[in-house]
């Protein structure tokens, strides 16, 4: 239980059209080249045969709100594809939506392991959709944080023109967001959802927008803001109401909050030590500096 893992659901479907999949934590790599990766099922397993008999296996790993997805594919269950949007991948194993990432494997090899069976597959097929991962420890369902790491020194180095560049307020706020995206991002990435989603959710947060009003809050290219409406849309978060704009379902909300919360509590942390007179004059500068009326 102290090995921290990922978690999988592993799909496959017999040339008939049988569908499996099992949630699987099994799953890890075997070798370059050729690109082999492995994961193993019990041998009293009723999905055994689909995958005995499949060609090719898909390995959808979780995204960190797929929790549900997790649970489903865990226990046995007359349909556990039903109401999941799944794209057909390479020897029509269902790929699922949403996932963190996927690879699609050529079966290579299987090998006897004791009560399981050890599946050995060829990458032929990947993608890496840029979620966060679901982990699996100590019983639990977790999510991953970056290890905090030794601040780095702020004293500037005279001979690569550190002082030259400590003077420049263009340089400094590159530095001071990069800091900030540090901690935060990743919180932020924990839910599951892509920066693109999580500032959409925000966004709205206050009221409706178009499409146009969403590219001027967002600052985002058009396709990414596309791609998020599609999504977010897709997991009934937000709905598109009068006027086309788009607005929050009730479970958008709810994550919406969620996602302010992160970022009060982050915000509080790194300006704690500030007194109210230096926030305020922050605040008015780079405002100001930003073009907009604090």
């Amino acid at each position: 239980g102290n090995f921290a893992t990922g978690i999988t659901v592993v799909t496959a479907s017999t040339p008939e059209g049988a569908q499996a999949g099992v949630t699987a934590n099994s799953f890890n790599s075997v070798s370059l080249e050729p690109p082999l990766v492995l994961w193993s099922i019990d041998k009293r397993s009723g999905s055994w045969e689909v995958f005995q008999r499949a060609s090719h296996f898909a390995v959808n790993i979780l995204a960190a709100d797929q929790v549900d997805i997790s649970n489903r594919f865990a226990r046995p269950g007359p349909d556990k594809f039903s109401g999941i949007a799944c794209a057909t991948g390479i020897g029509q194993a269902p790929l699922l939506p949403d996932c963190a990432a996927c690879f699609q494997c050529e079966q290579y090899q299987t090998v006897d392991g004791g009560d399981h069976w050890i599946l050995i597959g060829k990458v032929v097929a990947f993608t890496d959709n840029g979620r966060a991962p679901l982990l699996y420890h100590q019983g639990s369902y977790c999510v991953a944080h970056p290890h905090t790491q030794p601040p780095h020194s702020t004293e500037p180095d005279d001979n690569d023109g550190g002082a030259l560049l400590a003077d420049n307020y263009y340089y400094l706020m590159l530095q001071a967001v990069r800091a900030y995206q540090q901690d935060y991002l990743p919180r932020q990435r924990a839910t599951g959802l892509r920066t693109s989603e999580a500032r959409l959710l925000m966004v709205l947060k206050e009221r409706a927008a178009a499409r146009d009003r969403l590219m001027r809050l967002m600052d985002m290219p058009a396709i990414d803001i596309d791609d998020a409406v599609e999504t977010l849309s897709r997991k009934e978060l937000i709905y598109t109401g009068a006027d086309n704009a788009y607005a929050l379902t009730g479970a958008g909300e709810r994550q919406s909050a969620a996602l302010w919360q992160i970022a009060r509590q982050e915000q509080q942390r790194v300006f704690a030590g500030f007194s109210t007179q230096e926030l305020s004059a922050f605040h008015r500068v780079i405002g100001a500096v930003a073009g907009l009326s604090v």
